[in-house]
């Protein structure tokens, strides 16, 4: 292992910091500015009744996520290069697909960072959006860019847990019922499992944490129960975050609060907790929204490097450039565009049944690449169970490509 993101050489033993970078980088991921104000929206729309999409979405992440992991790690090659693998130009494609994707919902994380200073200090919008993409940049700057990612994914993360979990027991949501109705809902509503099912698994998102194990030399069959712990811990502190703050919000719609105004995540924290809670939205948000910014811009950059040793070799500046793009692109329109990312949105939709069919291709029929690992069958049942589930999404993604022209 090295500090220098995506160097290699051969394998030795991982420090706990940097499995644990692995593990909040996804979950971080998954956890950005979209997921807060689709979970506050959702909260508002089906008060307790959510609890049941919270959990079908914890279900289907743990199919996908167990998979992604083990062959990704187990093979010890990333996404891209088990495409380019199955079949020539596959890898290429989900490249394109993932990148592009990355880019334009990094507008929107860049986007949530300033509001998050805004809440957090009334800071201008512009000036805090670009404060928070030179932490970002910051971090690849470092000649020890690997183990700073790694540190401060994983401080964040804690932070964002600790204060959600706050405002959670502040609002005193009524846990038993949203228990009850996690499994037997008094209405179900297919399109938000749909969306929030999207936004939490779908494009570079489900990558991250495995393309991070596999540049820190975790890779090989002989690594398949610290690829599979860490993909545990992953989606334990997913489901954790995301279970909390939707009690947090839950408790604030209970108590008879109204959220109509324009930022209902803010209200539903300066309804629970005044003037403090307020603020706590703010480092929530900018938490998970620069955290994102690093999550997405350096599992993009992986769906890059691998094609070609010159791109490797300046993997950091690349990352570093992917950032610039996303905050100029900010500063100069303000948010993204809603074509581009309704655009994003279906290719998202996309990336998960092409790139997760290719991994369930090699578990089920490639033990070659796999180093002569018997795949547990189990998990390729779960999977190809999740693999149809995001076939069906995918298709209903490509569905709101018919809202750009209408």
């Amino acid at each position: 292992m090295t500090d220098k993101l995506g160097s290699k050489k051969a394998p030795s033993p991982v420090s706990k910091g940097t499995l644990l970078g692995a593990v909040f980088l996804m979950a971080t991921s998954a956890i950005g500015p979209g997921f807060i104000t689709q979970t506050t929206t959702f909260t508002v729309q089906l008060g307790a009744a959510f609890a049941f999409a919270i959990l079908v979405s914890i279900l289907v992440d743990i199919a996908v996520q167990l998979n992604v992991w083990r062959v990704v790690g187990v093979s010890g090659l990333r996404a891209q290069e088990l495409g380019n693998r199955v079949l020539p130009g596959v890898g290429y494609l989900m490249a394109a697909l993932v990148v592009f994707g990355g880019l334009v919902f990094n507008i929107g994380n860049v986007s949530g960072t300033a509001l998050g200073l805004d809440a957090l200090f009334g800071l201008e919008v512009k000036l805090g959006g670009a404060l928070s993409a030179l932490v970002a940049i910051g971090i690849f700057l470092s000649k020890r860019a690997g183990v700073a990612m790694d540190r401060l994914v994983v401080g964040l993360g804690v932070v964002m847990i600790a204060l959600t979990t706050y405002v959670a027991v502040v609002s005193g949501p009524p846990v038993g019922e949203a228990m009850r109705q996690a499994v037997v809902p008094d209405r179900i509503d297919f399109l938000v499992i749909t969306t929030l099912i999207g936004g939490t698994v779908g494009g570079y998102i489900t990558y991250a944490g495995a393309h991070r194990l596999v540049d820190a030399g975790v890779r090989g069959p002989e690594q398949v129960a610290q690829v599979s712990r860490s993909s545990i811990t992953a989606l334990l502190v997913t489901g954790l975050m995301r279970a909390v703050l939707f009690l947090a919000v839950l408790g604030v719609v209970a108590g008879g609060a109204s959220l109509a105004g324009a930022n209902p995540a803010a209200e539903a924290f300066h309804h629970a907790a005044g003037e403090v809670g307020l603020r706590v939205f703010g480092m929530i948000l900018w938490g998970a929204s620069v955290t994102s910014v690093i999550g997405a811009s350096y599992t993009s950059v992986s769906f890059l490097v691998s094609f070609s040793p010159v791109l490797e070799r300046r993997r950091n500046w690349l990352v570093i450039g992917f950032i610039a793009v996303s905050t100029t692109a900010f500063l100069l329109i303000d948010q993204a565009p809603t074509t581009l990312l309704v655009l994003a949105g279906a290719v998202n939709g996309l990336i998960l049944p092409v790139g997760f069919g290719v991994l369930m291709w090699v578990a089920a029929r490639r033990r070659d690449l796999l180093g002569g690992y018997r795949y547990p069958r189990w998990l390729i049942v779960i999977g190809v169970a999740a693999w149809l589930l995001t076939v069906y999404l995918g298709w209903n993604s490509l569905s709101e490509l018919g809202t750009l022209w209408s």
